[in-house]
């Protein structure tokens, strides 16, 4: 029991770890933003949130 909670424990820093290299290696370094209206691929492409997408409906009123 104890030899899998510190292999779970060993697996999940390893796992944070290559999750903050970006973090820890770069002077300011922040993770990027993963919400889709600050994505320039995909604002270029017409691609909006949902939230606006929704919003843009209903000014139409082609919600359903």
């Amino acid at each position: 029991m104890i030899k899998l909670m510190l292999i779970s424990l060993a697996v999940v820093a390893v796992a944070f770890a290559l999750l903050s290299i970006k973090l820890l290696l770069k002077r300011n370094g922040k993770f990027s933003s993963q919400h889709v209206h600050d994505n320039p691929g995909l604002r270029k492409q017409g691609i909006h949130c949902v939230m606006d997408q929704d919003r843009e409906a209903r000014e139409r009123n082609g919600a359903y």
